[in-house]
């Protein structure tokens, strides 16, 4: 899906249509038909705020038809069935043929599959003369030998892989020691050599190796996610050399050749205990070997480097690129992903599905489609989770936020006595959380009675210490609640007059008035 927005970008950039396909790793035919619809639709890069991939693949193809079903037999690795042929003095073409039809009963018949191979090997020795326009590529590769840094604590040694950069018009080259050639070396790398040239190339001219190409392919090798975002960083086009096809990248090799024999070979006296040591001294003969004289020209690679490749350089990005790495992962049914042995949660709603996932230095950001569902703080921590709380469902949010001091406060809400109720029947359990059922029970019995009532009946449950629902919900219902409590002092009258007698007058003795005398 994110191959529409790159194709438009590279083609912003002015990349012809080859060049595209082989960055992006899809056919040609494909690449004209993602720019003749840009066009048809007035899509242009760069795309406008908030455009996701589904929203440029329906601004690009409203009704889509379905793609017609063609055949083809898939081209033979002609360069694998030759070296086995040099190999194996025994094997024939034939057998090889057999083998390959055993494979695929649908494929090329004996004669035409002969026939290919002749066709191929008579183009074997032909060589393509490639001219470098200046500052359009930069070609990159690893030097096969490595520089020693011994330990000063353990005794020891350690080979510091050589990372070699070289411009295609000037042969200006850079090289630097590494500690491996994993994917944040191979990354921090290019940025050095990028600020080292002072400027930006157009394409970048890698190997095959696991940290540029995921999935090496002769035709369509597709680029480690976080290499892509390195070029699209930088505006630079990535395209990778093609397996066993050295001279595609003849400037790496010649470069990788001249790093070995003037600077690995020059250090091989000497004893280093950092990487810093030993940058240190390949900077010093860096400087040499780029203003040593040409045998057949005029001129050095530094020389060429400020006549050519330098003014025509694109400016450096204002930001540094920050290294971080793509996985994917399936989101659990408790709406968190495992990333590194640590969880962190995204939306409930993309429980089952999978996402994408962009590790910084400092953050985890967790994409659907392209479009980003969450972000984290990145823990090392292991077995433990990182959960923002609008990501779980209403339901789960509201069973979390039932703490001992929250259902206290909502009872103290109704009344001081029903705060003391609930106070009290947390208190009496072993566990807190024991008694939250019996505390939300007298909460739900709020909505059905005014809190007068609840207060009156969550007095005698105190002076009975009934500490449970159940009890409170039985006096309610049979108005206990309006009965005195035995041992309360008497309610006094709120009206007071003369003409009412009141209590006192019913518990005295009553007078006898004497007898009339006739």
């Amino acid at each position: 899906m994110r191959k529409l927005k790159e194709v438009l970008r590279l083609h912003s950039l002015g990349l012809s249509q080859h060049q595209i396909a082989r960055s992006c790793s899809i056919s040609q035919s494909t690449v004209h038909e993602y720019l003749s619809a840009a066009q048809t639709a007035g899509v242009r890069w760069p795309l406008p705020d908030g455009w996701d991939e589904q929203r440029i693949e329906q601004a690009l193809f409203p009704q889509r038809p379905v793609p017609s079903v063609w055949r083809k037999h898939p081209e033979p690795e002609w360069a694998k069935i030759h070296e086995d042929l040099q190999t194996h003095k025994d094997l024939t073409l034939q057998l090889v043929w057999q083998e390959s039809r055993e494979s695929n009963p649908d494929g090329y018949g004996y004669s035409r599959f002969c026939d290919l191979y002749r066709r191929w090997l008579k183009k074997l020795d032909l060589v393509l003369r490639q001219e470098h326009r200046a500052g359009e590529k930069m070609f990159v590769d690893y030097a096969g030998a490595t520089i020693p840094i011994h330990s000063a604590e353990s005794g020891e040694v350690h080979g510091a892989a050589v990372f070699v950069a070289v411009l295609g018009a000037s042969s200006y080259t850079f090289a630097e020691a590494t500690a491996g050639q994993d994917l944040q070396n191979w990354v921090g790398s290019h940025q050095r050599a990028f600020e080292f040239f002072g400027g930006v190339t157009e394409v970048v001219v890698p190997d095959n190796l696991k940290s540029a190409v995921t999935h090496p392919s002769y035709y369509e090798p597709d680029l480690n996610p976080t290499y892509r975002d390195l070029g699209e960083h930088y505006g630079v086009a990535i395209i990778p050399a093609r397996p066993y096809r050295a001279r595609d990248k003849a400037k790496a090799e010649v470069g990788v050749q001249v790093v070995q024999r003037w600077i690995v070979a020059a250090l091989r006296k000497r004893k280093f205990f950092s990487l810093a040591e030993v940058n240190q001294a390949i900077a010093e003969l860096l400087v040499r070997v780029n203003q040593r004289p040409f045998r057949k020209r005029a001129g050095n690679r530094a020389t060429l480097y400020a006549q050519l490749d330098r003014p025509a350089l694109k400016p450096l990005p204002a930001t540094r690129y920050q290294f971080g790495e793509w996985k994917t992962a399936r989101v659990n049914i408790d709406y968190h992903i495992e990333v590194e042995r640590h969880f962190y949660s995204v939306p409930y709603a993309l429980v089952h599905q999978e996402v994408d996932v962009h590790l910084t230095g400092e953050t985890v950001e967790i994409l659907h489609r392209g479009v980003r569902v969450a972000s984290h703080v990145r823990s090392r921590e292991e077995a433990k989770a990182s959960t923002v709380d609008e990501h779980r469902p209403k339901s789960h949010q509201k069973y979390l936020g039932r703490t001992p001091s929250r259902l206290i406060e909502e009872a103290q809400q109704i009344g001081a006595c029903t705060g003391q109720l609930v106070e009290a029947i947390l208190a009496a359990k072993r566990h807190p959380e024991q008694g939250f059922r019996s505390c939300l029970g007298i909460l739900r019995l709020a909505k059905t009675y005014p809190a007068e009532r609840m207060e009156a009946a969550a007095r005698r449950c105190l002076r009975a210490r009934a500490y449970n629902s159940t009890s409170m919900d039985s006096i309610l219902k049979n108005q206990l609640d309006r009965l005195p409590i035995p041992g309360d002092p008497p309610v006094q009258s709120a009206v007071d007059h003369d003409n009412i007698r009141g209590a006192d007058y019913f518990d005295s003795a009553p007078e006898i008035d004497p007898p009339a005398i006739p």
